[in-house]
């Protein structure tokens, strides 16, 4: 097989991975992590999401922790080159991604999301397709104009909760939507763990068919059902360079109790346990591409212990496995 030689890995943990936790995670803690990552070679990371935290409360501290972390003296010298993304679904979201931008603190990048399905379109954002994408075309160019990258992310491709399967082409019509809009890079979401492997290569390489240059795209896989890794696999087969997940594999929807407290979140679990994790896990992401020879570019022994801290962080045993069993010597002990 024919694997690119790099790769680069984006760690979403602080956003993705924390919103699907039942407790309010302290901001002391995402501040670490996220200064962690930075320290770990991560180039793009998620930091929050700045929709209403009404609904999501895990992100109440939206503006405060990106204040504190562009003012972090442990990692000033690496933010002039990393990507520092908040999630905005919807306009409010966005002009106050843009609002925080111009008073210097504010993202690099930002995330908007389409669903190939009409139903999860409506449930995850409140609007049909179309009037989303009308509304990414005025606020993509606002963006820009303050300094701000946009993500525009397709959903659903593999198959929807609510709606059952859905059509791989609608997915590649709907990238080549966005860059024609002036996104500046397209996520392509495994939303709840439908992908197959044979099904993401034929998608991946359908994709790459129709719209070149791979580093235009990035792959987000859920495990919920355990073929994360050979999903990851078959995108690399397929060719594709960019891939982001979280630490411990958490994540997965907003949850909808916080600290004792009801919440809106997305309303129904997505799976069938409420403390279910969802998203690849970067430890043993970044040890498989290490055994397979793939640059990362990461620290991958610090990316290992920086993990086991997350479990202390949630206070409870991760989906990874490298993080326990270790990444595989490379020569034997003792030897003189």
């Amino acid at each position: 097989m024919n694997y690119p030689r790099k790769v680069v890995i984006g760690d979403i943990t602080v956003r993705d991975g924390f919103q699907h936790e039942e407790k309010f995670i302290p901001t002391e803690a995402k501040l670490w992590l996220a200064e962690e990552l930075l320290l770990c070679g991560f180039k793009h990371i998620e930091v929050t999401n700045f929709g209403n935290p009404s609904g999501m409360p895990q992100f109440k501290d939206a503006s405060n922790l990106f204040q504190q972390l562009r003012k972090s003296k442990r990692v000033q010298h690496l933010l002039p080159s990393a990507s520092l993304t908040a999630i905005t679904i919807r306009e409010k979201a966005i002009e106050r991604a843009i609002e925080a931008r111009k008073e210097g603190y504010g993202p690099d990048r930002i995330l908007l999301m389409v669903s190939t399905s009409e139903s999860h379109q409506l449930k995850n954002s409140g609007l049909s397709i179309e009037d989303y994408f009308r509304m990414a075309e005025k606020y993509i160019p606002l963006a820009h104009d303050a300094g701000i990258k946009v993500n525009g992310t397709v959903s659903t491709i593999w198959g929807c909760p609510i709606e059952g399967p859905t059509k791989l082409e609608t997915a590649v019509d709907f990238t080549k939507r966005w860059l024609s809009i002036g996104a500046n890079d397209v996520e392509h979401a495994d939303h709840d763990g439908s992908a197959s492997p044979d099904r993401v290569y034929r998608y991946f390489s359908m994709l790459l068919e129709a719209v070149e240059r791979p580093e235009k795209h990035i792959v987000h896989f859920h495990t919920t059902r355990g073929w994360g890794l050979a999903n990851v696999l078959a995108a690399l087969q397929a060719g594709m360079t960019n891939y982001e997940s979280t630490l411990g594999g958490i994540g997965g929807q907003p949850a909808n109790f916080v600290d004792g407290v009801p919440v809106s979140g997305t309303g129904e679990y997505y799976y069938k346990e409420a403390t279910a994790v969802g998203l690849v896990s970067t430890e043993d992401m970044v040890v498989m591409m290490d055994e397979m020879g793939i640059e990362t570019n990461l620290d991958i022994d610090r990316v290992l212990k920086t993990g086991k801290m997350v479990e202390k962080i949630v206070g409870r045993k991760l989906r990874s496995e490298t993080i326990h069993q270790g990444r595989i010597p490379k020569e034997l002990s003792g030897r003189s």
